[in-house]
């Protein structure tokens, strides 16, 4: 009828726990509840039922222009973002030269964000994100996208963030960036939990379950 509100259970029966070090894997087919989930842990959207615990400061790569003004400068967007996390004006200039480095936008640092192409915007989202060195760092797809050397530097710099006892949560269909970058794996489908396990054991049964490549033989 007309006004009635239609509900859609996009997480149900979800639960695990990660400890510092973590890098999990979320995978699992589209609207499987991946995107949702990391809104949960972010704080977006608050659990119906059960409780999310949190111990850390959290920063999130959702998509490319989230946090960004459109018309101030990569170097305003960096001076902006720090400032959300807490950070002094000091603090944020003493990575400003960092931070351009590692994002390789050079000269177009000081051009409209709204200029740069997906692939600019993206590094300098990773840039501020991970120089900003938030505990626990939530990801989705898109990281992966991008030129091999900038995915390179990007995981080097997730493993460096684990190794100081932060925790990534990356979801991703990219099954070779995940098990180069994570060492759990939780896989969801339609909205529950179809298995959380250590990376390894999920990738070794991924091989198992693949079918048979066809035997050809010519004569």
């Amino acid at each position: 009828g007309v006004g009635r509100a239609r509900h859609v259970t996009a997480l149900e029966g979800v639960s695990f726990s990660l400890e510092a070090g973590d890098r999990l894997g979320l995978v699992g087919a589209n609207g499987a509840g991946k995107t949702t989930l990391l809104k949960v842990l972010y704080g977006i959207y608050e659990p119906t039922n059960g409780t999310v615990a949190i111990d850390g400061r959290v920063d999130a790569l959702f998509n490319i222009a989230l946090g960004f003004r459109t018309e101030a400068t990569g170097r305003r967007n960096i001076e902006l973002r720090g400032l959300i996390n807490g950070w002094t004006p000091d603090e944020i200039r003493a990575r400003m030269d960092d931070i351009i480095e590692f994002s390789e936008l050079g000269d177009f640092i000081d051009l409209p964000f709204k200029s740069y192409s997906q692939g600019m915007a993206a590094r300098l989202a990773f840039s501020i994100a991970t120089s900003f060195e938030p505990e626990i760092l939530l990801m989705d797809e898109w990281i992966g996208a991008g030129d091999p050397k900038f995915q390179d530097k990007a995981r080097r710099r997730m493993n460096e963030m684990a190794e100081k006892a932060g925790i990534i949560v990356l979801a991703s269909h990219n099954h070779a960036l995940l098990q180069k970058t994570c060492n759990k794996i939780l896989e969801l489908e339609e909205a529950r939990v179809k298995t959380f396990s250590g990376a390894e054991e999920w990738f070794g049964k991924q091989a198992d379950t693949a079918p048979a490549k066809p035997v050809r033989a010519s004569c």
